[in-house]
């Protein structure tokens, strides 16, 4: 009794430091001399404006109150390890919560990727043909909203790509204690779900239309094939395998987890803190940017030839190769040249969330940031300074 009162009072001190400081330290893990340097580097060295442009190296905590932004969680990848992981800021504002390298949050549209590798693992594990019509694979439920795809077949592949010519970009999710829809609700888009149902605006493999409705439908093909509720498949056969402990699809979240509060862009919370995402493969996992740098390297070693824990070297070849030419969609991937070099990498936007990840598809770097705000920009400031400083 008289250790956990001592532990209360510590933490109070500790909340009371960080309120007065503006920054929290406590959880973050220490570093080598070497690695400390870069990471007070990287703290001191973001741009709002271009590197090739005369701007001036900024504060990482100052831009953070210039973007109201309560909490920042950084994970940056070095010759396939990961090189440093530290949080800032808080958690939640409100009470005070310190943000450690263990808080949660939402990984947004960051789930496309994890639930490309979900998808491409069942399809490899049971010789599942990726370019057969949707229709193949759904159980419980037929896409037949098709017209303007005159009659062409509409494939997992096309589904994971972006190049199936479907409707609903995203989703704004749920407050907490709403009615949650089922999946096959969300694509038919009834009662109680809050966006319209799924269905066709062109041919497929035409041309790049982001489509998180496009996404729920792997999510429906995944539970329809496998019996298991996404969530449980996800953890079981794509988390935990990779050592992503801390995360989950799970939706609501369970109550005991260390979850980020999200912020409006002026920084005030949302209502309930945080939206429910029952379109889990589109939008609903939770994660914090030390357990993504764990997907991340499993993806480059893959495509070494030296894992394949989750994808053997040629499915994640195929991951990482844009489907249509032309395009730059991969499957639950975007991939992108930066100063010669190219990167696969995705952006996520959930209510009060915002998040993006780079990772080389050669030598091994990366970089995971994730914010509980509306505003991305300072993101982008955080990717300027590191790419300096590792001189990417």
């Amino acid at each position: 009794m008289k250790k956990q009162k001592y532990t209360t009072k510590l933490l109070a001190i500790l909340i009371l430091i960080s309120s007065m400081s503006g920054v929290v330290a406590q959880a973050n893990p220490t570093y080598s001399e070497a690695v400390e340097a870069r990471i007070k580097a990287v703290e001191n060295s973001l741009r709002d404006k271009p590197l090739d442009s005369n701007s001036t190296a900024l504060n990482l905590l100052e831009r953070m109150k210039v973007h109201k932004t309560p909490a920042v969680s950084i994970a940056v990848i070095k010759n396939y390890e990961l090189d440093w992981a530290k949080a800032y800021g808080f958690a939640d504002k409100e009470t005070q919560i310190p943000a450690t390298t263990e808080t949660l949050f939402q990984a947004a549209s960051i789930s496309k990727s994890l639930n490309a590798v979900g998808v491409l693992r069942w399809a490899e594990t049971n010789t599942i043909d990726l370019n057969a019509d949707i229709n193949t694979y759904l159980k419980n439920w037929t896409f037949e909203n098709r017209k303007k795809a005159n009659g062409k077949t509409i494939s997992i592949a096309n589904l994971l790509s972006h190049t199936a010519g479907l409707s609903v970009h995203g989703f704004g999710g749920y407050e907490v204690g709403d009615a949650l829809p089922t999946t096959i609700q969300i694509l038919d888009g009834k009662k109680p779900t809050n966006t319209k149902k799924i269905k066709s605006l062109f041919e497929p493999n035409t041309k790049f239309k982001y489509s998180g409705g496009g996404t729920t439908i792997t999510q429906l093909i995944l539970e329809d094939n496998t019996g298991l509720n996404y969530g449980i498949y996800m953890k079981e056969q794509i988390l935990n395998p990779i050592g992503m402990t801390d995360s989950f699809f799970t939706q609501p979240p369970p109550k005991d987890e260390p979850l980020a509060t999200g912020h409006w862009s002026k920084g005030e919370p949302l209502k309930t803190k945080y939206h429910v995402y029952p379109e889990m493969a589109a939008a609903g996992l939770w994660t914090t940017p030390t357990d993504l740098s764990k997907y991340i390297i499993e993806m480059q070693k893959s495509l070494k030839g030296e894992s394949n824990k989750l994808l053997s070297k040629d499915m994640t070849e195929k991951m990482m190769t844009p489907f249509l030419e032309g395009e730059a969609t991969g499957f639950g991937v975007f991939i992108s040249e930066i100063l010669g070099e190219k990167y696969f990498q995705h952006g996520g936007s959930n209510e009060g969330f915002k998040c993006h990840y780079y990772a080389s598809l050669e030598d091994g770097n990366g970089v995971v940031v994730m914010v509980n705000s509306e505003n991305y920009d300072i993101i982008t400031e955080i990717f300027r300074s590191v790419v300096k400083v590792y001189e990417w």
